[in-house]
């Protein structure tokens, strides 16, 4: 038994650090973007605009919705008020909707019938391929040469067809991708610390790799497709969660240029409930992983540049490290009992060091954003350890899931019209989504965390303290969350 528990111990200590040296990978990653970022040129010659006389081009914007009753209304009405030419606009709602969505959907569309706008109901028999089987669907009956998508949480602004059909002028080019911007950024320190964790994809690697002529991705949605571009690649399919990730490589391998607009921003809805952010970074991370499968064997096979293999390489899988940050946590008290005979002060030059370099690179990358963006966010840089901490080990499951898994069901993200610091609506409680196995999970793994924190509690090894403490406390932040939403009253506006 004993010689079992120390092959466990070792095997643990070997995965610890192998996981520990992943995430130092990771963070050497996000340094070499911020220094491409430092170092590229700022200035980009603009398209010209189209003037009076100039015949323009038709353009088809989707709108797909499922049971959206608290957005739905206000997604229509921004898309109604886009300044296009009626003739050469038409809106396709793309309604799955199983709940009072579909009366809410009705009411907005025949008004703005009324009104003369172009704008039509899509209803499909089922769900099949959920979102990338509505956009199909939708593209199935358009008339547009362009494809505009906007998911229910955006509100379009009223020039933003004017402001990304210009850069189709380029043939090559087969989408334009705009900046998210968030509506309720300071709704509560959640949605701000998600703000900071989502707006660097944005301004530091969707700018980068444009900029550097590498491959990145269209979002899903607040982006333009050049229809062709979408048959030409293979059209929208369904066997990953990210049918947006996935597309958008097939269209760059079959040689289509993308084009990403950080000066243009697009409001969007961040998620208010930690049940509604962890189903959609699991998607996220899933799709992502699942297009990682399937579009990297032909990726590297391609007669493409080096570079644009590694960072496509490094954009796909860049999911891994939530899974290898709940690895280094599982293994840490293991690792270090192991090696408690050199002494935890000697055994520490180790691990502190990898550790720190690895968080510190990642920690620089947010501040380097905070700091960038007039300094917006930056109170919440060391909270961001904890919610991260806390969300690894759902997310790291979706990303098992990933690895084995084709397709899958498409969770969808609760949205409800919150805009800066108003409270939910009362009927919320209808999308309360299951919390009570993470809060389980979570809770376990509280207990579990505190074993290295007592091992060096009792050993006086101080400095190393702070370092064990954040799993622990991500965690319990993470839990509180989950039980205070879970025991929030249903009555409750």
């Amino acid at each position: 038994m004993n010689e079992f528990l120390s092959l466990l111990t070792r095997l643990c200590t070997v995965v610890h650090f192998t996981a520990l040296l992943g995430l130092c990978l990771y963070g050497l990653h996000r340094l070499w973007l911020i220094w491409c970022l430092v170092t590229m040129k700022k200035e980009e010659a603009q398209p010209v605009p189209f003037n009076a006389d100039e015949q323009l081009p038709r353009v088809t914007v989707q709108l797909p919705l499922y049971n959206e009753r608290f957005v739905a209304a206000r997604l229509l009405d921004a898309a109604a008020r886009l300044d296009w030419p009626s003739h050469r606009l038409e809106i396709q709602v793309l309604d799955d909707s199983d709940d009072d969505t579909v009366l809410l959907v009705d009411e907005r569309v025949a008004h703005w019938q009324r009104q003369g706008v172009a704008i039509t109901v899509v209803r499909r028999d089922g769900r099949e391929g959920y979102k990338a089987g509505a956009l199909a669907a939708g593209m199935a009956q358009a008339r547009g040469e362009f494809i505009a998508v906007f998911d229910a949480d955006f509100i379009p602004p009223v020039d933003f067809l004017k402001a990304t059909i210009p850069w189709f002028r380029d043939s090559g080019v087969g989408m334009v991708q705009t900046r998210w911007s968030f509506c309720n950024t300071d709704h509560s320190w959640f949605t701000g610390i998600q703000a900071l964790l989502l707006g660097p994809h944005f301004s530091i690697e969707h700018l980068v790799r444009y900029r550097r002529g590498w491959f990145f991705n269209f979002n899903g949605t607040a982006g333009v497709w050049r229809r062709r571009a979408i048959e030409t690649a293979g059209g929208w399919q369904a066997d990953t969660v990210t049918e947006d990730l996935d597309l958008s490589y097939r269209a760059q391998l079959a040689g289509w240029r993308f084009i990403y607009r950080e000066e243009y921003r697009v409001p969007s809805e961040l998620p208010v409930t930690m049940a509604a952010l962890r189903s959609q970074q699991q998607r996220w991370a899933k799709g992502s992983i699942q297009t990682a499968r399937k579009i990297l064997p032909r990726l590297l096979r391609a007669p493409l540049p080096l570079a644009v293999k590694a960072e496509a390489a490094a954009h796909l899988t860049a999911n891994i490290y939530w899974l290898l940050g709940l690895i280094v946590m599982v293994t840490l008290y293991p690792a270090v009992v192991w090696r408690v005979g050199i002494g935890l002060h000697q055994l520490l030059r180790i691990d502190l060091p990898l550790f720190l370099a690895a968080s510190g690179a990642i920690l620089s990358y947010f501040l380097l954003y905070a700091l960038r963006n007039g300094g917006a966010g930056l109170r919440h840089v060391l909270l961001l350890p904890l919610l991260t901490a806390g969300l690894a080990p759902g997310i790291s499951l979706a990303v098992l899931s990933g690895l084995f898994q084709r397709g899958g069901v498409f969770e969808r993200t609760p949205k409800f019209g919150v805009r800066g610091r108003e409270r939910l609506p009362g009927l919320a409680f209808l999308y309360r989504q299951k919390s009570v196995p993470y809060i389980a999970v979570n809770l376990a793994l509280i207990l579990y965390a505190l074993l290295p924190i007592s091992f060096a509690w009792q050993r006086e090894t101080w400095f190393a303290l702070p370092l064990f403490m954040v799993f622990p406390l991500g965690f319990a932040v993470t839990a509180a969350k989950d039980i205070a939403e879970t025991l929030t009253p249903r009555s409750a506006a």
